[in-house]
This record gives structure tokens, C-alpha cells and sequence, in this order.
């Protein structure tokens, strides 16, 4: 499948605030891989601590799970313990994407994609669940309802993964690591105009909250061990116990 190269910003110019729609879908992956530092190492480290924890035919449940590259990759670092994998997101079009991939790659038979808003469906019954830079899409007021769901959905033993961008209270650290990444995403060929309407279109859509806030939310909802197991500056991915 061809991965078209994401333009949506070359302009500058910013019509509406970002959305998952038919157009960001078509350019997502690459949009993905050029705007998220070490996407692929996030994923080997998830795998390796899924090994660890998992029995053979167990569940893998991805809330906002997108064009299901995440699953996918898991798919192929896992596939000697014969698992099953469920996606869930609301937009259509990262969907369509997602089934057309678990096709072409002959894993239509352990992935499975349903469309449903991850904030108020039912939770398939999981052995661990993934969510990878969706929170900070949540409103800051639901995120704890939301966490509190993932916790009661898993079983004793249930690992959850969040990956998230998040904030410093360091103000100047802060701003450090901000043009840190504004460095990497210029590397991978986004230009000043690009990556300020990026943002621009983001500002009042992607909320992050600092690592410690993260880490208060897994805490309250009950996970007795919580620990972040990769951090690149301002990208941090954690991974929570269930008792």
C-alpha cells in the first residue's frame, strides 16, 4: 500500500482545527512516522512487555486505534503467542484504512476493527489495552471517567500502555524541549510554515497533560504499579498493572 506524503499544512494557511478526516486518514501514516519520535521503538518496548505478560490466544484491545498500525506492528513482533487483536475508533475513514492494511498484510483473521467513540462503548474484554496519543484528544474533564473505564475493563493482571505527549511544569525546560521538537519534525522534512500551522490547527484539540498528571490519573483509577517505560522530551509512553 502506498503511503501518501502529508501536505495538508504546506500552505500555512489553517481552515478548521485538526480532525481526523478523510484527508488526514489518506496522509496519516506518513504524518505518523514524521511526527512522532521513535513511534517504532514505543511499539518493540510494548511488545517485549506484553511477552512477558501474556498468555497465548489473549486479547489486545487499541481505543483509537486509527489506521491500526499499532496493532499491526504487535501482530508481527507477537506472532508466536497467536492473539487476538480489536481496534476501536470513531473515524470512518482511519478505519477503512485499517481493515484495507489487516488485509494486505493476511491479519484480517486476528484483527478485528469496529467503529464506536472509545469514551462511552463497551470494552471487549481484554487482556491489555493500548492507547497511543488519543487521551490528550479527551476533554481534560473526562479523562479520569475514561481511565477509571480502562481499569475495570481489565482483568487482574492487565497491562494498559499510554502514550502521550505531555507538558513540563519546567517552564524553561519546557520551551527547550518544544524546539527540540520542532528540530526533529524539520528533519523529517516539515517546514517552519508546516509546523506552525500544524499547531495552529492542534491549539484547541490536543490538550497534553505533564507526565506526573498522566500518572495521577492511572494512580486514582486504581493501577497499583506505574511506571514510564520510554521518554524522548516532551513524548513520554507509561505502562500500568493491574492487581
Amino acid at each position: 500500500m502506498t503511503t501518501l506524503e502529508d501536505t495538508l499544512y504546506t500552505s500555512g494557511t489553517v481552515a478548521e482545527d485538526f480532525t481526523f478526516n478523510d484527508l488526514v486518514a489518506d496522509v496519516f501514516d506518513d504524518m505518523l512516522n514524521r511526527s512522532i519520535p521513535h513511534y517504532r521503538m514505543v511499539i518493540d518496548g510494548m511488545a517485549q512487555l506484553l511477552a512477558g505478560h501474556l498468555a497465548s490466544g489473549a486479547t489486545i484491545c487499541d481505543l483509537g486505534c486509527s489506521t491500526g498500525t499499532t496493532l499491526l506492528e504487535l501482530a508481527r513482533r507477537l506472532a508466536d503467542l497467536h492473539l487476538h487483536y480489536v481496534g476501536i475508533d470513531n473515524a470512518p475513514a482511519m478505519l477503512v484504512k485499517a481493515r484495507r492494511k489487516s488485509a494486505m498484510f493476511s491479519k484480517s483473521d486476528v484483527l478485528r476493527f469496529i467503529e464506536a467513540d472509545i469514551t462511552s462503548c463497551p470494552l471487549p474484554r481484554s487482556e491489555a489495552i493500548v492507547c497511543n496519543y488519543t487521551l490528550q484528544f479527551l476533554r481534560p474533564l473526562t479523562r479520569q471517567f475514561f481511565v477509571q473505564r480502562v481499569y475495570e475493563a481489565l482483568p487482574a493482571g492487565g497491562l494498559f500502555f499510554l502514550g502521550e505527549k505531555t507538558i513540563s511544569h519546567a517552564g524553561r525546560l519546557n520551551r527547550d524541549f518544544i524546539d527540540i521538537y520542532h528540530a526533529f519534525k524539520k528533519q523529517q522534512g516539515y517546514s517552519e510554515l508546516e509546523i506552525a500551522a500544524k499547531r495552529e490547527a492542534l491549539e484547541n484539540v490536543l490538550i497534553p497533560f505533564s507526565l506526573e498528571e498522566n500518572i495521577a490519573l492511572l494512580r486514582e483509577a486504581g493501577f497499583a504499579e506505574v511506571e514510564p517505560f520510554f521518554r524522548w522530551f516532551n513524548f513520554t509512553a507509561i505502562v500500568a498493572l493491574k492487581h
